[in-house]
């Protein structure tokens, strides 16, 4: 596992139970997630820490009769803003000396559900896996169907094999989910034949092996 990180996506307290934006379930993927951070080294915890005017808010948009249907679905209500409870990590996520954190969606301007950000605003999480020489990631947290799908669709396109740990994440749309991970992998596949069909791989933190 040397060259192996595991990330942890926005376990913060406004996706859990009794936040502004919970994940069903959310407190359940926990205990499993302290478990298995025993056998990384590397251990990184992705962070939306939004201003009070971020734009993904439907509250700073008084137009919402004049935007498109996809722009008013990609709008949330008030969630994970900076230095509130909200943005911080569950109290039950173990953390240790020596993990990182990596904040997203810092900027008012622009909106990204990956933990690399968006081209108008990268966060350090390549930088960091590199520094580490990281080839491999794990990936859990919330939600699987929005930043842990999209962080896994970053990673794969910047060459990363990637192990989605399913019993380490929940989905807003669990129904959906897996097809909708499949659909967006196979788009990327088409367009770039270097990302293989082995590139990435669903199993449980069960399997993880030192």
């Amino acid at each position: 596992m040397e060259n192996s990180a595991l990330i942890i996506v926005d376990v913060q307290n406004d996706f859990c139970e009794g936040g502004s934006l919970p994940v069903q379930k959310s407190s359940e993927i926990i205990p499993k997630i302290n478990q298995v951070r025993k056998y990384f080294k590397h251990v990184i915890f992705t962070k939306d820490w939004h201003p009070e005017n971020h734009v993904s808010f439907k509250i700073n948009h008084s137009n919402l009769d004049e935007l498109k249907k996809e722009e008013v679905d990609n709008l949330w209500p008030v969630h994970c803003v900076q230095n509130t409870y909200g943005a911080e990590l569950h109290k039950d996520i173990q953390t240790e000396e020596g993990d990182i954190i990596v904040l997203k969606g810092t900027n008012y301007k622009y909106d990204s559900y990956s933990g690399f950000g968006c081209k108008e605003d990268q966060t350090n999480l390549h930088q960091i896996l590199q520094s580490l020489n990281v080839d491999t990631i794990y990936v859990g947290g919330l939600a699987l169907d929005y930043c842990v799908l999209f962080t896994v669709i970053d990673a794969l396109k910047l060459g990363y094999k990637v192990k989605v740990l399913k019993d380490c994440t929940q989905a807003i749309d669990p129904e959906n989910a897996k097809s909708k991970i499949n659909q967006y992998f196979a788009e990327i596949r088409r367009q770039d034949n270097t990302i293989l069909e082995n590139s990435l791989r669903i199993f449980t933190s069960y399997e993880v092996e030192e």
